[in-house]
């Protein structure tokens, strides 16, 4: 091997553990969620796509997700719904439940109706105060942004502002799900839902995300 190959081989190296070390800190500075036995009162709060429209309530993730958990989640998802009217159903519904753990997954309609994304970003800073200030541990899901490219390729993407939000907060976020289901043809009941496959797709995959983060069953 020649000097300039070591040399090369050398700073690639040293590029991928630097970028290594960055996401590490970047877990470190977030809330560590804590273990959830069966039978836990979790929130899920969103949209149409946490209610489960384009399937049955039984194929929502919520429900795919309580049978794989084994804990009480109540369904919060409101077809429609935006960030700022989750944050005016929030202390009802926790006043209600007394959740353990609020599962956020919101802005979507946001985006649809091009609303400001300043106020979307505030919106889900004040659920997560809301949410831990009753007590409750969080989990941010993000959110895909609606892009021409992703129109026409199907290749979707998180808006960046749940990574802006996770990092402010220090709250845990489980990235990309929503990217990957509604980029699928074969997963989706139209162009902004899930169908039944979709929802379970994506109750697995945050189960596996969940236990990762050792909060899961």
């Amino acid at each position: 091997m020649n000097g300039p190959t070591r040399r090369a081989l050398l700073g690639g190296a040293l590029r991928l553990g630097a970028t290594a070390l960055l996401a590490l800190a970047g877990c470190s500075k977030r809330e560590r969620l804590a273990a959830l036995p069966a039978g836990s009162t979790v929130l899920a709060l969103g949209d149409s796509i946490t209610f489960g429209t384009g399937a049955t309530p039984e194929s929502s993730w919520p429900s795919v997700l309580a049978t794989s958990t084994g804990w009480r989640i109540v369904n919060a998802g409101v077809p429609g719904d935006t960030s700022g009217g989750a944050l005016q159903r929030l202390p009802a519904l926790l006043a209600e439940h007394r959740p353990a753990l609020v599962i956020v997954s919101i802005g979507g309609n946001d985006f649809l109706r091009r609303l400001p994304e300043a106020d979307t970003r505030g919106h889900l800073e004040r659920i997560v105060a809301a949410a831990r200030d009753a007590g409750a541990q969080v989990l941010l899901v993000g959110v895909p942004r609606p892009t021409l490219a992703g129109a026409l390729t199907g290749a979707l993407s998180d808006h960046p502002l749940y990574e802006d939000v996770a990092d402010a907060l220090r709250t845990p976020l489980v990235g990309g799900l929503w990217a990957k289901v509604l980029g699928d043809e074969r997963l989706k009941s139209d162009p902004i839902h899930a169908n039944a496959e979709g929802y379970r797709v994506f109750a697995e995959t945050l189960h596996a995300r969940l236990r990762e983060l050792g909060l899961a069953p």
